[in-house]
């Protein structure tokens, strides 16, 4: 906007990012009182959102776009969510190991978290500085840390667990 000169268009425009941040609260509003009217959901909501890092939109959209989540293993969620390495081989040749497949969309969700964890939560801060320490592009043990929140909520959500600093 800082950009646009005519006053016409920046009214206009913020206008329209009125409107989109209107349109935007209202779906966030509708998806809660989803969440809050069902038991199942709601509980699966408060275990989600007791993880550090995982806000209120990444927690809808873990919801969203795997209901599964919780009813399978940490390698099948981590599969399912595209953060799990996966080689490439044939015959003696061996490349890269690398992320693929599963839903994208849940995988971008995971990205701004994952940076949250690393900032605010000392065991991930820690893993991170050690894969990097291990010669790991920052990338990779970034998706490391995805990957790791992924798991951690799926394990808590099997067993109906919030999550806590010391596990007991």
């Amino acid at each position: 906007m800082q950009l646009i000169t005519q006053t016409l268009l920046k009214r206009h425009l913020k206008e329209r990012l009125a409107q989109i941040e209107k349109h935007i609260d209202q779906v966030d509003r509708a998806i809660m009182e989803m969440i809050t009217g069902e038991e199942d959901l709601r509980v699966r909501f408060e275990i989600l959102v007791s993880i550090p890092g995982i806000s209120t939109a990444t927690a809808f959209s873990m919801l969203i776009e795997m209901p599964e989540l919780g009813a399978m293993s940490g390698k099948q969620a981590a599969s399912l969510a595209g953060l799990a390495p996966i080689s490439r081989q044939s015959g003696k040749w061996q490349g890269k190991e690398r992320i693929q497949g599963g839903r994208a969309f849940l995988r971008r969700a995971m990205y701004m978290p994952a940076f949250c964890t690393i900032r605010h939560n000392l065991q991930s801060k820690e893993k991170y500085k050690q894969l990097v320490k291990a010669g790991k592009p920052p990338k990779v043990a970034l998706i490391a840390i995805m990957r790791k929140l992924v798991v951690l909520a799926n394990a808590l959500l099997r067993d109906g667990r919030k999550w806590s600093e010391n596990p007991t």
